[in-house]
């Protein structure tokens, strides 16, 4: 096959680890960035560009940057309307960055969620801390990735403070349930198709409630439980992503998905779990993989 990576970065370990697994294999690679690429929209014969040469690939894999959801989105599309397989299609990765909507999809689903709140207003925020449970609780913005913008708040009193600060910015903010059994610990699961191929734990500093790599977490191996697999493969099913990093937290109700991700890392959950992930992946494209595959039938 000839595969296309959208990647603004081909020294990335993701995207380095995905070009390596797909020469392996045998397959023509080329990384793209996705930003450089210029589309003709035509009726008959939509084309996307880079430096004046036309790109065809057989699928693309898309590694969307949180910053650059819309233009990048807009590439896959166009490549979708050429008839490209998207590992990922626009929609589904849309839908998985908006993080509001992925909580109404999987909540409508049934799938386990902390309990949260979303609002414009300040007018009434002891209602909406009421509606969570009251503090502590999680203070989000609905842009934030990787930790940042967000906020844990131990009383009701920082609570409001930290609302009426972000709704100053024009931010839209999310408020969630803080879970505390968790210990400042998620779970990763790895999904491709229809199962997890790989999962790992990630515990947060002491004294840090996020447990993101990027600020300072340590990763270890973590055996899933039969709930945690089906609500990981659930939930990337539910917004249309054929792969996904799937975030959720142990609670004493059971698991509860924090986030979606539609463009997951793959260096800390290769180096922790020792699999060959990015294999995973190409090995996917070969088995399915087929030119007009392009249609997204989520419905939401």
């Amino acid at each position: 096959m000839k595969i296309g990576i959208l990647s603004r970065n081909a020294r990335l370990y993701s995207t380095k680890r995905l070009k390596e697994a797909a020469a392996e294999r045998g397959h023509t690679v080329r990384v793209v960035d996705f930003t450089r690429c210029y589309m003709n929209i035509t009726s008959h014969r939509p084309q996307v560009l880079l430096a004046g040469t036309a790109l065809q690939f057989d699928a693309i894999i898309p590694r969307i940057g949180a910053s650059h959801t819309f233009y990048g989105t807009a590439v896959v599309r166009q490549f979708e309307m050429m008839g490209t397989y998207s590992l990922n299609t626009s929609q589904a990765i849309s839908r998985a960055r908006d993080k509001l909507r992925a909580l109404q999809l999987l909540a409508r689903e049934g799938i386990g969620l902390p309990v949260t709140g979303f609002a414009r207003s300040t007018k009434d925020i002891q209602g909406l801390i009421k509606l969570v449970g009251g503090a502590p609780l999680i203070i989000k913005l609905l842009e934030g990735t990787q930790g940042i913008g967000v906020v844990l708040t131990e009383t009701d009193k920082a609570a409001e403070s930290v609302m009426a600060a972000f709704s100053q910015l024009d931010a839209n903010i999310l408020v969630q349930e803080f879970i505390k059994e968790a210990e400042g610990a998620d779970i990763r699961a790895f999904v491709i198709g229809d199962k997890v191929v790989a999962s790992m734990m990630r515990q947060g500093p002491r004294g840090e409630f996020r447990s993101n790599l990027h600020r300072g977490g340590k990763a270890t191996r973590v055996r899933l439980t039969p709930e945690e697999r089906s609500t990981a493969v659930r939930s990337a099913k539910k917004l249309g992503l054929r792969v996904a990093g799937v975030d959720m937290l142990r609670s004493n109700h059971g698991p509860v998905v924090m986030e979606v991700n539609s463009s997951p890392g793959l260096e800390g959950i290769e180096t922790t779990s020792g699999k060959d992930v990015a294999g995973a992946i190409i090995e996917y494209l070969e088995k399915n993989a087929k030119r007009g595959k392009t249609k997204d039938r989520i419905q939401g």
